[in-house]
């Protein structure tokens, strides 16, 4: 029926029930009701007087059942409020202009939210009572107090933790919060942090990670080390015989090598794969975290050459990385090997649009064919698909053939 029914009524608390909107109402000073559909956007949609007089039995029923759906039927709900008309054929009628619902409870009752609502108001009571300053969260996410019913009381416990403890600087596996494990945590970082960039101060540093770590960032806590991966080429400068390491970061920057040549490169296997060289180590599987390398200073004493992807992405690594390396070389991120495995290039599913300001002319040149597709559609040659004879020729053209050996040992 195209006209306003009980149902409709329904739906349209029920949409209000679902935006956080009669919950929200509850903390706030200005009270949701009465409602009274028309009004505030809540449609009411009712018979036209040619209807009247064309669809009469239909619009009778159509009253009926506003009538049994009312409070004057039921004992809550809806009023109808009516007027009358004066039909020339039908003469004087009583027809509802508009539906007002009184009160909160008489909504609540109609969607069955009653016990939800009370069960709100007692969540509310215990959070504030703890934290008062999380009254505006729970005014703009009441159903998120809902939604997590359950949890208050250890939640709670967790933010008073953190704020007797804000720089506490341990792993979260070592938070000794009483009947709450790790996991707990784990599983709630989204609320959890809401909560507690309410509840703590602002940390000295807002320009948090993202991912999975920004919450060990953001609250004090301390952090899985990142890991540098990187093999020793030359077993003469193995330490204590080991030539594969992945060290952290942080204890990275303070290796000073030996080394001579340092290649870097994106693709695991390529760097357990990489030959044999005199005097070099090569690091891989950093991607995007070439970063990492920025406060390794002792490596500006080596040469360094960049081995990435041939596709738009992989000279913006090889630009990001010149930021803190100036002198980084390229190495088979050039045209002839491009067009030499034209054969076995993929799609590039994203471009970088640049520009890179600091590309030599030829990686620019190379760069810019990509971009606009000169050589082939969104074309990408992998490092992995380069043939390794190709590879060993190029090493041999940096640091002399009889310097580059065999494949090295996995």
């Amino acid at each position: 029926m195209e006209w306003t029914t009980p149902v409709d009524i329904n739906n349209q608390l029920e949409r209000l029930w679902t935006k956080g909107r009669i919950l929200a109402a509850r903390m706030a000073s200005q009270p949701l009701f009465p409602l009274v559909f028309p009004d505030r956007g809540l449609p009411f949609r009712k018979p036209d007087r040619s209807a009247m007089s064309e669809r009469f039995e239909e619009v009778r029923r159509w009253i009926r059942s506003l009538e049994e759906g009312s409070r004057d039927k039921r004992g809550f709900g809806y009023d109808i409020e009516w007027i009358e008309t004066n039909h020339r054929v039908l003469g004087r009628n009583r027809v509802p202009e508009r539906i007002a619902i009184r009160s909160e409870q008489d909504a609540l009752r109609l969607i069955r939210k009653d016990k939800q609502a009370a069960r709100f108001d007692k969540l509310a009571g215990l959070i504030i009572g703890r934290f008062p300053v999380l009254a505006p969260w729970i005014t703009r996410k009441p159903l998120l107090v809902l939604d997590h019913g359950d949890d208050w009381q250890s939640i709670l416990a967790v933010l008073a933790w953190f704020c007797e403890h804000p720089q506490s600087g341990l792993y979260l596996r070592q938070l000794d919060i009483e009947g709450i494990d790790t996991k707990f945590i784990e599983t709630r970082r989204g609320i959890l942090s809401e909560l507690l960039e309410v509840v703590l101060p602002q940390g000295p540093d807002r320009n948090q990670p993202e991912g999975a770590q920004r919450f060990e960032h953001r609250f004090g806590l301390r952090t899985k080390p990142t890991l540098i991966r990187f093999r020793l080429l030359d077993a003469r400068l193995a330490l204590h015989g080991l030539t594969d390491l992945n060290v952290p970061a942080v204890e990275f920057t303070r290796l000073a090598l030996p080394v001579q040549r340092v290649f870097i490169t994106e693709n695991e296997v390529n760097g357990l794969a990489f030959p044999d060289v005199a005097g070099s180590m090569v690091i891989f599987g950093l991607g995007y975290g070439l970063e990492l390398l920025s406060d390794a200073h002792w490596l500006n004493d080596c040469a360094i050459y960049y081995w990435g992807d041939i596709d738009t992405h992989g000279f913006a690594m090889l630009d990001r990385l010149r930021l803190s390396f100036p002198s980084v070389h390229s190495l088979l991120m050039d045209r002839e090997t491009l067009l030499a495995h034209r054969a076995l290039c993929v799609e590039e599913t994203s471009r970088h649009e640049g520009p890179l300001a600091r590309l030599t002319d030829s990686e620019r040149s190379l760069f810019d064919d990509l971009r606009l597709g000169r050589h082939g559609e969104r074309l990408r040659l992998e490092q992995e698909r380069i043939g390794f004879g190709w590879v060993r020729r190029a090493l041999g053209r940096i640091v002399g053939d009889g310097n580059v050996g065999a494949q090295a040992p996995l």
